[in-house]
């Protein structure tokens, strides 16, 4: 089946052409590298898994209730325009949201492979091109990930949203060679990590919950090369080139909130404007969908203040969106935390598989014995 297919919307066009500006850069430097960047590229390599194998495709999954995770958590909860819907629409609600989610997910997937590719390329130093080639091959994975389960378990799938897009152009069209770091290893797949976090704790149904474990162990590793790269490089840089670069941080923060409201999963359920705004209302008023995008943004706001960009203005900024005080996360920590949880699924699962094939080997043992 053709993904254009799945969309409930049409995707604007085949393909999405972006004009990409600055130098293919090499080096001839092969014998000198960093330490801790060349320590992070073996890990790389080491962690390489197939998402054929790794992930139990078998589980089912329900299209209507995806995560298994309370009512509570959608936007129009309690509200009149709850109230007023069937049972049928609801389950539509449901299917939708999660529809939207993992969409955006697989498309920001997608823009970090080319991203990565992109740093390959420009990066002057090798060592960091070396990770970076492990890094597109994770994101292939994941986007590969992404695209079967939406295909196979959900059935329906969204083009980009808008916003996404617009940040994805911003950084690659840049010219300059950290811009993608930027963008994609602090913003885009700082955000992604703080969201697949969340879901990945709070679904109680097996399949998402390897996904998202699986994809965060990789995604841990992407955020720490992003700082070890600029952190060194920004310490080098004037303070209006690092103004520039807190410009396009601010930017890009506005516009992954923005992001998160999800408009076009209510456009399409049938619903008048009058209800798509009252909808829009809802999001924006719910409690539980503050205190998520809050979270969201704990990976974000600890990166961008430990590659040194922390003016007083970008604190304002982010005291504005209401999540400043996510500066004190440790990501040391928190990817240490998504390291274990990757590993400890891994072996709870064997153990099982281990388990259950006891079981069947010392069955048909007491059969052939019986016989």
């Amino acid at each position: 089946m053709s993904t254009h297919e799945l969309y409930t919307i049409p995707a604007e066009l085949s393909t999405w052409d972006v004009d990409m500006a600055g130098s293919s850069r090499f080096t001839w430097e092969y014998d000198e590298g960093r330490d801790r960047m060349l320590a992070l590229y073996q890990k790389g390599k080491d962690k390489q898994w197939d998402s054929v194998k790794r992930i139990d495709w078998g589980l089912e999954v329900d299209p209507y209730d995806v995560l298994g995770i309370p009512d509570q958590s959608i936007a129009i909860y309690d509200t009149p325009l709850w109230h007023k819907m069937d049972e049928e629409t609801r389950k539509e609600v449901r299917r939708h949201g999660a529809a939207w989610q993992f969409s955006q997910f697989l498309h920001g997937e997608q823009g970090a492979m080319i991203c990565s590719a992109r740093i390959v390329e420009s990066v002057p130093d090798l060592d960091s091109k070396f990770y970076a080639a492990t890094q597109t091959m994770d994101e292939a994975r994941h986007a590969e990930t992404y695209a079967r389960f939406l295909q196979e378990k959900v059935g329906i799938a969204y083009p980009i949203n808008k916003y996404l897009k617009s940040l994805l152009d911003d950084t690659l069209s840049d010219s300059r060679w950290d811009m993608p770091y930027l963008g994609m290893q602090v913003l885009i797949e700082g955000l992604a990590l703080a969201a697949f976090g969340v879901m990945r704790d709070i679904t109680t149904k097996p399949l998402p919950k390897q996904i998202l474990a699986y994809v965060m162990q990789d995604e841990a590793r992407h955020v720490a090369f992003g700082r070890m790269a600029l952190r060194d490089y920004y310490k080098e840089l004037s303070e209006a080139e690092l103004r520039e670069r807190e410009d396009f941080v601010i930017e890009g923060c506005y516009l992954m909130r923005d992001r998160l409201r999800g408009v076009e999963q209510w456009e399409n359920l049938g619903l008048t404007p009058q209800e798509v705004q009252e909808a829009m209302k809802a999001v924006d008023e719910s409690e539980y969908l503050k205190l998520f995008r809050s979270l969201l943004f704990s990976r974000i706001v600890p990166c961008v203040k430990d590659i040194g960009l922390w003016s007083e203005r970008l604190q304002k900024a982010y005291a504005d969106m209401g999540v400043l005080e996510m500066a004190g996360q440790n990501l040391d920590v928190l990817m240490k935390q998504d390291e274990d949880i990757a590993d400890r699924l891994d072996t709870e699962r064997f153990a099982a598989e281990e388990t259950e094939r006891a079981e069947e080997i010392a069955e048909t043992i007491s059969q052939g014995a019986g016989g």
